[in-house]
């Protein structure tokens, strides 16, 4: 928030703030003030609609939401409590190596590219891009933890599916740019900034599992399924 202002009756507020995500309206819009009034008394849109309302609120929107907040809420489990001698990601998350987080998650950027190109391959593409996409949700993760952002920060489930929707338009070049956008917004110590790194890299998620024709909810649901495995979905 950057300031409050109070009118001359006292009976309303203005507020001013640093707006995180795209969008804030439920439209999908940028601003809820999308539309100019016009002399005739019609409308003109003067802001391109930033996600489809459609898909943000489906059951796939909820889904995702549900099994991403209940992944972040065990890694901030594993963070608070150091189980370090069991659990390796929780060892991670009590080092708190900025520089060691944001270099593996390049590799799993690099490797998630690779599997789309046809260069990475354990089992065919679909599920490679699966479980590629799983460890890159994971290292973002990880980094979302140390630097003790809430999961309403940085609305992972949003950028996934903003991505989705997109993901078959965006030409080679532009993720290339986006991949390495996202890697220099996390190596920063500006939260603003980080916020924007980990949007960005669960919205390259999000692409990547439109252009390989998979859900986006399975990464989510592989790394869950492995949570559940080591016990750790109670948490």
């Amino acid at each position: 928030m950057r300031a409050i202002f109070v009118n001359c009756e006292e009976n309303s507020l203005l507020i001013r703030v640093v707006q995180h995500g795209d969008a804030a309206c439920h439209t999908g819009h940028r601003s809820c003030y999308y539309r100019r009034l016009l002399p005739d008394s019609n409308y003109e849109t003067v802001s391109d609609r930033l996600f489809d309302p459609e898909v943000v609120y489906s059951a796939s929107f909820v889904s995702l939401e549900t099994n991403l907040r209940q992944l972040y809420g065990i890694y901030l489990y594993l963070r608070d409590h150091d189980l370090s001698e069991e659990s390796n990601t929780s060892r991670l998350l009590q080092e708190r190596s900025q520089s060691y987080l944001v270099a593996r998650l390049a590799d799993e950027l690099q490797e998630l590219a690779d599997v789309q190109g046809g260069e990475h391959s354990h089992t065919g593409r679909q599920p490679d891009t699966i479980l590629e996409a799983s460890q890159v949700e994971y290292w973002l993760m990880l980094l979302a933890a140390t630097r003790n952002l809430r999961y309403d920060d940085f609305m992972p489930h949003s950028a996934i599916l903003r991505g989705n929707s997109t993901g078959k338009t965006q030409s080679e070049g532009k993720a290339i740019e986006q991949r390495q956008d996202c890697l220099n917004l996390l190596s920063t110590n500006d939260p603003f900034k980080i916020v924007q790194g980990l949007q960005l890299g669960f919205d390259l998620i999000g692409q990547t599992c439109a252009d390989a024709g998979v859900s986006p909810l399975a990464p989510a649901e592989l790394d869950l399924q492995q949570m559940q495995r080591k016990g750790l979905t109670g948490k």
